[in-house]
């Protein structure tokens, strides 16, 4: 007993005292920006680019795996910035633009919801359904709630049946095996409910997007509250992204 008090005393306090305005690792890949609008990197990148991201001064973070192959080869063009707050809530947004007149590019950002931010004042409760995917974004998820991150401070928690569930957070890129399950547990939600997209395999299906496997019809049916990119999305996406569409966030 006197062992474990002492290792505890010795660990010290490890949680990060605001998730929200945490500084993370230079080395960390996170929101990407377009430096220069120069159509023959833009050519040569999007035959790079192992799932379609990159388009005309385009880069769409709903499809970007974080391969960082556009930085190393067109390192005047495309950048990664060590900043988390990736999410939006309409899936436009995630398309990163270069504009020609301003010189600069766009970034992502989410809108309230205002029936959650009335409804989930103290608690927010989330569903997981893992429809295929690598568990990496499950992981990540998971840590959310470990002693370093802790979003449950903010009364967010993922719980384990639907019935007790305020929104589903979907990650993986949803195989036709898992589709009827994803449905099945979506209903079980009691309303109002609303659909996260966690992970780029979520987004878009990722690397996986044109294999026979894949089943996304139900879900190009439906309009998910809030896109979180990443592969795998970082806990501190997560958590600013939820938090800004409870409305939290100043």
């Amino acid at each position: 007993m006197f062992n474990l008090l002492k290792a505890r005393i010795h660990h010290g306090y490890q949680a990060i005292p605001d998730p929200l305005n945490a500084a993370i690792h230079p080395s960390f890949p996170g929101l990407p920006t377009i430096l220069r609008a120069c159509k023959e990197d833009f050519c040569s990148a999007s035959s790079l680019c192992p799932t379609g991201a990159i388009g005309d001064n385009s880069l769409d973070l709903g499809k970007c795996v974080f391969c960082g192959e556009c930085t190393r080869s067109f390192p005047a063009t495309f950048a990664f910035n060590p900043n988390f707050r990736m999410a939006s809530s309409r899936r436009e947004s995630l398309i990163i633009r270069w504009d020609t007149q301003s010189n600069t590019c766009t970034a992502p950002a989410v809108e309230v919801n205002a029936a959650l931010k009335k409804l989930c004042i103290r608690s927010f409760a989330l569903r997981n359904v893992s429809a295929g995917g690598c568990n990496a974004c499950e992981l990540e998820l998971g840590a959310s709630s470990n002693v370093n991150f802790d979003m449950g401070r903010y009364g967010i928690e993922v719980v384990a049946s639907p019935r007790h569930a305020d929104a589903l957070i979907l990650t993986g890129p949803v195989s036709k095996n898992m589709e009827q399950a994803l449905v099945k547990t979506w209903e079980a939600i009691p309303e109002p409910r609303v659909l996260i997209l966690c992970g780029a395999c979520a987004i878009s299906g990722g690397s996986f997007v044109n294999s026979d496997a894949i089943g996304r019809d139900w879900l190009q049916t439906m309009q998910p509250a809030l896109y979180i990119p990443g592969c795998p999305a970082h806990p501190l996406s997560i958590i600013h992204g939820l938090m800004s569409l409870l409305g939290r966030v100043k």
